[in-house]
């Protein structure tokens, strides 16, 4: 007999016609897919992929004053990505939250000190900080450059651009 073509009901196992292989690697991918997609490796990845994105390290560094709230602001983007709600409400506006999560996932260090920025330069009173932080990081990438040109057109009027 070929040992090629064995019989399923046989005591050995078909050796190579081929059917066989795909269904292992398949459920070798299905367990490794599920130890991955766990919430806790989810997270872990996750952070890892935040910290890399927004000069965790560096941030500690350059405003070792503000580590708790860089630690905190970090917190708020790990829970806003791993989350599993379908919208994100962030001022008083509904996102799907893939929308948000993809703006969340791309904050970089700029970002992260023009938030810490908007803070310190704030006097009015937060009744919810985790709802203007939300908003404040959601809002980052399309704000900020233009917040720093506000800046520099009143404090140097003599570098705005004349339209």
């Amino acid at each position: 007999m070929n040992n090629t073509y064995r019989s399923k009901t046989e005591s050995n196992p078909i050796v190579s016609t081929g059917e066989e292989m795909p269904a292992r690697q398949d459920a070798t991918r299905s367990e490794e897919k599920r130890y991955t997609d766990t919430p806790a490796v989810r997270a872990k990845i996750y952070e890892q992929i935040i910290r890399e994105n927004i000069c965790y390290d560096d941030l500690l560094i350059s405003h070792a004053e503000d580590r708790e709230l860089i630690d905190g602001i970090t917190d708020l983007i790990l829970e806003t990505v791993v989350g599993t709600r379908d919208e994100i409400l962030i001022a008083s506006s509904r996102y799907p939250a893939e929308v948000v999560r993809s703006r969340f996932l791309k904050l970089n260090y700029s970002h992260i000190e023009y938030v810490l920025h908007c803070l310190r330069q704030n006097t009015t009173k937060v009744k919810n900080i985790r709802k203007y932080l939300l908003a404040t990081l959601f809002n980052a990438p399309s704000t900020m450059d233009g917040y720093y040109q506000a800046e520099v057109n009143h404090d140097m009027p003599q570098y705005a651009l004349a339209r």
